[in-house]
């Protein structure tokens, strides 16, 4: 049988701000509760005193404060941040010949220095960002490729991990709830075991520096 704590709790995780509003303590939780109550009655199926609603909350405002803080744990001191700008994105469907156009198009730009280009490959798409001075060397390494999308006046920014990052559950949420947080959005990530990197259109790349540097203060 599922509990009110666990009905608060899922209420809570489906929502993009609201945990975060529980671990600033800038949300009245009798007035929040009195909002999902419904939604609480609704999946324990039958009614709730109001009381129950706001433990729960507060035990579950408790828990959040600690995640958040073994998060913050990760980055004891302030991480490199790299900016690159000047990027453009193609994503092209997975054909037989992608492998062998990629080791084409790294021979041909073997002797080009201080390049962005990164490989992607889904199940069905893969997504090539890089330099805009390679632009026109990939799209005639690629030409004949199914184009799916393609995107322009894009920059990022790399957060050079600590070790240890990999065990730490909700280390890219961390990142990626300030941004959403501010509005910002994210084209693209891409990750290595002690890097991430943030894709972003050109006009927000200043706000989101902004914000990730004031996170790691």
């Amino acid at each position: 049988m599922i509990t009110v704590p666990e009905i608060v709790e899922d209420i809570i995780r489906k929502s993009l701000f609201l945990d975060q509003a529980l671990y600033q303590r800038i949300i009245n939780l009798s007035a929040l509760a009195r909002v999902i109550k419904p939604e609480v009655e609704k999946g324990v199926m039958k009614e709730i005193q109001l009381g129950a609603i706001i433990m729960a909350l507060n035990r579950l405002a408790k828990k959040t404060q600690r995640k958040q803080k073994n998060q913050q744990k990760i980055f004891s001191s302030a991480p490199d941040l790299m900016v690159r700008s000047n990027l453009f994105e193609i994503t092209l469907a997975n054909s037989e010949f992608l492998i062998q156009k990629q080791k084409k198009l790294l021979d041909r730009i073997n002797m080009i220095q201080n390049y962005f280009l990164t490989f992607t490959q889904g199940i069905f798409q893969t997504t090539i960002i890089a330099s805009k001075e390679l632009k026109n060397k990939i799209l005639a390494v690629f030409k004949g490729e199914k184009i799916i999308a393609q995107l322009e006046n894009l920059s990022s920014i790399t957060v050079q991990l600590p070790k240890g990052t990999e065990f730490i559950p909700g280390a890219y949420n961390f990142m990626l709830k300030s941004l959403a947080w501010e509005g910002i959005n994210v084209s693209e990530v891409v990750s290595t075991l002690n890097e991430f990197t943030i894709v972003l259109e050109d006009k927000d790349i200043e706000l989101a520096f902004s914000n990730l540097k004031r996170l790691f203060k």
